[in-house]
């Protein structure tokens, strides 16, 4: 069986891990954070000191980081991971990326020898700890086979959508909907609350009607119940929308729409901070109508709709 190691325990990267050691995968693992890694050390993995530690014999060395700034450093900068790879090993990076970024390092390993996947997820944390999210692959196709054991471990529905790069584009198309949907959610539940209807219905019959979408199903109970949990942070919101809106000057494609977003998350952020949640964006419409979004009995965390279904009926039930 090949060896992985893995660097970044974040949100994403931890549930990645997770899945990998419960399939038997050896993993080593490295984070600047020594609580992530203490508690994946319960479960199996090996603790590395530094990212020459984790790269060093591994056939697959994940990166799972907030920025192409921060995983270009990680693996190409003066003391990067690409130096301590084995030759024939390969880079799979599953993290939002800049294809110029990607691309770039991409060349530097291949120098080495070491050949690269881009395997970004999308779907949710709550769908990354079921091990079912959704990855969008870009690479050589025998090298994806090489690995795709494993990437199933984490996986639900896998993409091989062709060359290195393509992935990078769906992924940044993927999180501009996802953020246009919880801009709309938020806009049509105020409008739903002002107009006296019932919040709990509301969501409901939302998810019933040709309006739902994921991001609806997923985050609307988390603004209904106020922590606005999506473990994704308006930092990342701006830095995919930035990705999103240069690849439209790239493509020469008119962004209107998407630069819109784009101005309203930037907004936020300097409002409520980097690290706050997505649905954060939700206070300015909250001040402006002089109401807020909030109903009983929904989880404090992402679910899907059934999980949702099953929440609300324990709650009412105790």
């Amino acid at each position: 069986m090949l060896k992985y190691g893995i660097i970044g325990l974040g949100n994403l990267g931890e549930k990645i891990a997770r899945n990998l050691i419960y399939k038997g995968f050896s993993v080593k693992i490295f984070d600047k954070d020594q609580k992530n890694i203490n508690k994946l050390v319960k479960l199996g993995a090996i603790n590395s000191k530094s990212i020459s530690e984790v790269a060093n014999e591994v056939d697959g060395l994940i990166t799972c980081l907030p920025s192409p700034k921060i995983s270009t450093e990680v693996m190409a900068g003066i003391d990067g991971a690409i130096l301590y790879m084995k030759n024939g090993s390969t880079w799979i990076e599953t993290s939002t990326t800049d294809i110029n970024e990607l691309k770039k390092v991409s060349e530097i390993a291949k120098e080495k020898g070491i050949k690269t996947i881009e395997a970004p997820v999308t779907g949710g944390v709550h769908r990354a700890e079921k091990g079912i999210i959704t990855v969008l692959v870009g690479a050589d196709k025998q090298t994806f086979y090489e690995h795709e054991r494993a990437i199933k471990t984490f996986g639900g529905k896998i993409f091989y959508l062709g060359n290195l790069g393509s992935a990078s584009v769906l992924k940044v198309i993927t999180n501009m909907l996802a953020f246009a949907n919880l801009i709309g959610a938020i806009e049509g539940l105020m409008l739903a609350k002002k107009a006296g209807l019932d919040l709990t219905t509301t969501y409901h019959a939302i998810q019933s009607s040709s309006g739902n979408s994921v991001e609806f199903e997923t985050v609307a109970p988390v603004i209904f119940n106020g922590s606005f949990d999506t473990s994704f942070s308006l930092k990342l919101a701006c830095k995919d929308l930035s990705l999103m809106t240069s690849l439209g000057d790239k493509f020469n494609i008119p962004m209107k729409f998407t630069k819109l977003i784009e101005e309203m998350f930037y907004e936020a952020k300097s409002k409520y901070g980097d690290e706050e949640w997505t649905p954060n964006i939700v206070k300015d419409v909250e001040k402006a109508a002089g109401e807020n979004i909030r109903a009983p009995n929904f989880p404090d965390k992402m679910m899907d709709y059934e999980d949702v279904v099953e929440y609300i009926k324990k709650q009412l039930n105790k």
